[in-house]
């Protein structure tokens, strides 16, 4: 049985308690008081503690998202449909989007405990840096709904950089890229014949004046990042491999460009 299944069965055992335990338990209707007890070393995951992880996963993206929508005082329509189309993209059942949904309202309430949130999801990923990357890719997608980034908003994203263990420096790598993502796949592209080769370089996290030896790297080191095997593998939800083909689908489409373009 996979972890949604076991969640929704009541096989509350293996998965969290503490804080992102209260606001799933919320979302649910249940009431989830358990604290975490002695994260295990790397090695010793097992099959019930992935499940936990993507548990985890789950619950951190969609709540804190809802934090993130509210960072400028109000939530706008744009922003929910960037929520809903999220769910659209993992191919959530009925029961789990409702779930999703429910754990994004969670998020917006006044009470939302954003710091205990990110500090346990940081435990429970266990210094798993490509999960955790791929949540703040995440979460400035949601930033970005309404086609920019308030100051609020930056604010609260660098401060949640900041609790899972990355500098600004990496936050305005993230950044980069995921706003030239919406020159890919977005409402942009929708506007002209396709993605241009800015939006390829920042992609890339690269400048047009990469050595074609460091457009490579990139090229390789983000496939490597967003392999959608190698994220679950780590604890991302089966549910999210959509997602992760989809960033891999643009990064070889954005080599490609470069590539075209040096041709």
């Amino acid at each position: 049985m996979g972890w949604w299944g076991k969640l929704v069965g009541g096989a509350f055992g293996f998965m969290l308690g503490g804080p992102l335990g209260a606001v799933l338990g919320a979302a649910l209707g249940h009431n989830v008081d358990k604290g975490i007890s002695g994260l295990p070393n790397d090695d010793a995951y097992g099959p019930g503690d992935q499940q936990r992880i993507q548990t985890a996963f789950f619950t951190a993206t969609f709540s804190v998202m809802g934090a993130v929508a509210k960072a400028d005082g109000r939530v706008t329509a744009e922003e929910i449909t960037l929520a809903k189309a999220v769910m659209s993209e993992m191919a959530l059942s009925g029961e789990m989007r409702e779930t999703a949904i429910r754990l994004f309202n969670e998020g917006k309430s006044d009470n939302f405990p954003l710091e205990d949130v990110l500090s346990q999801f940081r435990q429970e990923c266990h210094r798993r840096q490509n999960l955790m990357q791929m949540f703040m890719e995440i979460q400035l997608q949601a930033a970005y709904a309404d086609g920019s980034m308030d100051s609020a908003e930056e604010k609260l994203l660098i401060d949640i950089c900041a609790a899972l263990g990355f500098s600004e420096f990496v936050f305005r790598k993230l950044e980069r890229m995921v706003h030239a993502e919406r020159g890919f796949g977005g409402r942009q592209q929708a506007k002209k014949s396709g993605p241009s080769l800015e939006d390829a370089y920042g992609l890339l996290n690269l400048t047009p004046n990469a050595s074609d030896a460091e457009v490579k790297k990139s090229y390789r080191r983000m496939m490597n990042q967003h392999h959608p095997d190698k994220l679950v593998a780590k604890g991302l939800p089966e549910e999210m491999m959509k997602m992760a083909a989809k960033k891999t689908h643009e990064i070889k489409q954005a080599y490609e460009i470069i590539k075209t373009s040096r041709a």
